[in-house]
């Protein structure tokens, strides 16, 4: 992860993170659930869920279809 990115950027992952936890903790699905769902180790989501990854847009867009939700209402 590259640690040269600006407060803002990491504030920001941090609070889309959040969005995703409580998305998920809604939908009632653990991280390993949610993983086997996106086809990714339940680390990954740990680590987007709390900032410290920088997913991509296919695996953002592969955590919003499993949550079934809009990616926007979870980047939000």
């Amino acid at each position: 992860m590259p640690t040269d990115q600006p407060a803002w950027v990491l504030a920001r992952r941090e609070l889309i993170g959040a969005h995703i936890r409580d998305a998920r903790v809604h939908a009632d699905l653990s991280q390993l659930a949610l993983a086997d769902l996106c086809g990714v180790d339940h680390k990954t989501i740990h680590r987007i869920e709390y900032g410290t990854s920088d997913p991509s847009l296919s695996l953002l867009l592969r955590i919003a279809q499993a949550l079934d939700m809009p990616l926007a209402d979870l980047v939000q």
